[in-house]
């Protein structure tokens, strides 16, 4: 039972974004007093608003997981948790995030980490995902807030360092989210999922990868020059952006698209993995 509760919670997920938080937070450190209790906090608040979030989506969802081979088997599909009982689960765990953060971190971060709960509950999972080739786009936006209340924890207010981390996440989740949709394809026409690349197809999906990872790496760059990051990110950044570009920028057919699809899924989690390290190394390297 208690292995079904934690299930329904996406801890893969949660995993994935606690990095991103870490990643805002050790780039606002550099220049703002910060201390590992209140990075503990905010990965706390920040873990059960996401939880409580893919709660919900698992709740709405159970449709579209019973028509597609990878999530047909997800409790709330097979009926080992309740639903009633998860929808009070997720309320609990909003309930716990917003008030860890509220208390432990300061009222902006706050603000900030409900309003990527509302796009990713209500604009993302319950409306645009359905509906539209834009729901990756809607998507990306709640993505991309996890590294910002990380951010915003220890600084407070919203700087340009901020909106270029913020846009850097969402340029990342894009590409990152249309690989996964290329290689699941089959996944996606099952579920009736409008996303872009079973749409409009593999050659317009490989178009608006690159020209996202293009700006992604432009972005990368621009936090070194207008934030106040390192050179050690700097050369790192520069890296993983060149080693994503080129393996994005390779031909794409009906023949290559899947294995090709997952090297780009691959080097995407590498990329921020990278980012948010030289970061983290940066900051240590600063306090010692």
């Amino acid at each position: 039972m208690l292995k079904s509760y934690l299930s329904i919670t996406k801890p893969g997920i949660i995993i994935g974004n606690l990095i991103s938080v870490a990643a805002g937070f050790f780039l606002a450190a550099e220049s703002e007093p910060a201390n590992a209790s209140l990075l503990l906090y905010t990965m706390l608040g920040v873990a059960c608003v996401i939880a409580s979030g893919c709660v919900v989506n698992n709740i709405f969802d159970r449709d579209i997981d019973y028509k597609m081979e990878r999530t047909r088997k997800r409790a709330l599909v097979q009926g080992a948790v309740n639903i009633d009982h998860a929808f009070i689960y997720a309320l609990v765990l909003l309930v716990i995030g917003t008030a860890v953060l509220y208390q432990k971190a300061n009222p902006l971060s706050t603000v900030i980490v409900l309003l990527g709960y509302v796009f990713y509950v209500f604009f993302y999972t319950m409306w645009y995902k359905r509906t539209s080739i834009y729901g990756t786009l809607v998507g990306s936006v709640s993505g991309a807030v996890p590294p910002l209340v990380g951010y915003l924890a220890v600084t407070n207010y919203i700087s340009l360092e901020a909106v270029l981390l913020f846009a850097l996440f969402s340029l990342w989740q894009m590409p990152h989210s249309y690989a996964i949709a290329m290689f699941r394809m089959q996944d996606y026409k099952e579920a009736g999922i409008p996303v872009l690349p079973v749409e409009k197809g593999i050659k317009k999906a490989h178009q608006h990868m690159k020209a996202y990872v293009t700006a992604f790496s432009v972005v990368a760059i621009a936090l070194f020059a207008f934030g106040n990051s390192g050179y050690e990110y700097l050369a790192v950044a520069s890296l993983v952006c060149l080693y994503w570009m080129r393996a994005t920028f390779k031909p794409v057919t009906e023949e290559n698209y899947i294995p090709w699809a997952k090297n780009v899924f691959k080097i995407s989690l590498l990329v921020v993995m990278g980012i948010s390290g030289i970061l983290g190394l940066e900051l240590v390297s600063l306090t010692i």
